[in-house]
């Protein structure tokens, strides 16, 4: 049974960091893209990032680039998104999701598995 869990949310002053893992199991996601959404209350869902999980290559929303950097880790099945200069618009529920096999920014439901979020409040 494939699980995606996020953890490391939580409430941070604006211009704060902020570290979100993603413990990925249950396969092999040596031909996934790893993606990072976000979805603030009334909004859609909305597209962070996404990281190939084995070429490492990145591709990020313009509104996040520069501030928001995505990594993994192999040997922990775990994908990361770095959070600097939090802006009070960041807050919001952030969710990992899995696709393959190209990164869909705009398509959510194109992504084959979620994890369940984490809140991210950024206070001003």
């Amino acid at each position: 049974q494939v699980q995606l869990v996020e953890s490391g949310g939580g409430l941070v002053q604006a211009g704060g960091s902020l570290r979100l893992s993603c413990a990925a199991s249950g396969r092999s996601f040596s031909r996934y893209y790893m993606g990072w959404f976000r979805q603030a209350p009334g909004k859609e869902r909305e597209f962070v990032g996404c990281i190939n999980w084995s070429t490492s290559r990145t591709y990020y929303a313009d509104s996040v680039k520069g501030r928001f950097t995505i990594s993994r880790d192999n040997a922990k099945n775990t994908v990361y998104l770095q959070m600097n200069s939090l802006k009070p618009e960041g807050t919001a529920v952030y969710y990992c999701a899995a696709v393959s096999p190209g990164c869909s920014y705009y398509n959510t439901d194109a992504w084959n598995y979620w994890g369940q979020g984490t809140q991210v409040t950024a206070s001003s």
